[in-house]
């Protein structure tokens, strides 16, 4: 792949990977828009791998307790609280790996990677994060996030498989429904999307290694160190950012964006 383009769609992906402005989005309208080559599943996941790096780097407090209650629980070493992080974001992955399989089983994964859905998601779900902005209430911290709660926004991120969405922007819109601050939010939408990326990303790493492919192997490794760079700079601007302002520029360029897709769809 050209290292013009896999820069771009690295660049891309660390920055729009956390910000609710659905990440997948552009990357899907990337070859669609533009006379670029779809760069294919294995990019897609290795700069989702390198954005799962900058969140691991960013939040390695909470990381590192979360690793300790893993192993304390698998090793049965030491009882873990119910309430957990680790228990709470294994709760909150069940959803969307249930309905993701859902999705590839029925053949619907293809069908939904139009512009037309992409372009009614990124309008409606930028509603629905405004709507969820304004009237949620900021009284719950992420030590009050409990099962139930984990369960919640399990299903809110499970509306991410849409693409358009946005896995941040939904997961971000059930944690103000909660309750929960507007960086809280944030920051529990960061830590949700680790197991999942590690899942995909588990599974096609082992399939390059098997294949052998050394060509492929070096655009995975550089759209990683590239996409982990950008997310990294992308987290601290807007964690710095939520404690002065919303999520309304969010929101205003998700509804932009929105209208000219479905403008570009129906015309």
């Amino acid at each position: 792949m050209p290292i013009f383009q896999l820069m771009l769609i690295s660049i891309i992906q660390g920055i729009t990977e956390f910000l609710p402005i659905s990440s997948s989005a552009h990357l899907i309208l990337l070859p669609k828009l533009t006379t670029l080559k779809d760069q294919g599943v294995t990019i897609d996941v290795a700069v989702h791998i390198g954005t799962l790096f900058a969140v691991i780097i960013y939040f390695i407090r909470d990381i590192k307790l979360i690793v300790i209650d893993f192993i304390n629980m698998i090793t049965l070493k030491k009882k873990v609280k119910g309430n957990s992080l680790v228990i709470c974001l294994i709760v909150a992955t069940i959803p969307v790996i249930l309905f993701g399989l859902i999705i590839k089983v029925t053949g619907l994964d293809e069908s939904l990677r139009s512009v037309k859905i992409i372009g009614w998601a990124m309008l409606l779900f930028g509603i629905v994060l405004y709507y969820t902005d304004r009237t949620g209430s900021t009284n719950r911290s992420i030590k009050s996030w409990s099962i139930k709660a984990a369960v919640i926004m399990g299903f809110w991120q499970a509306l991410a498989l849409i693409p358009g969405t946005s896995r941040a922007g939904s997961t971000i819109s059930g944690a103000r429904v909660l309750g929960f601050s507007r960086k809280d939010s944030a920051k529990l939408s960061m830590l949700m999307s680790i197991p999942t990326i590690i899942a995909s990303g588990t599974l096609l790493i082992a399939g390059i290694a098997v294949s052998g492919d050394l060509n492929l192997a070096k655009d995975f490794a550089f759209a990683i160190l590239t996409s982990f760079l950008t997310a990294l700079l992308a987290i601290k601007i807007m964690m710095h950012f939520l404690n002065k302002f919303s999520y309304t520029p969010y929101v205003i360029y998700r509804v932009i964006f929105g209208l000219i897709l479905l403008r570009i769809a129906y015309s």
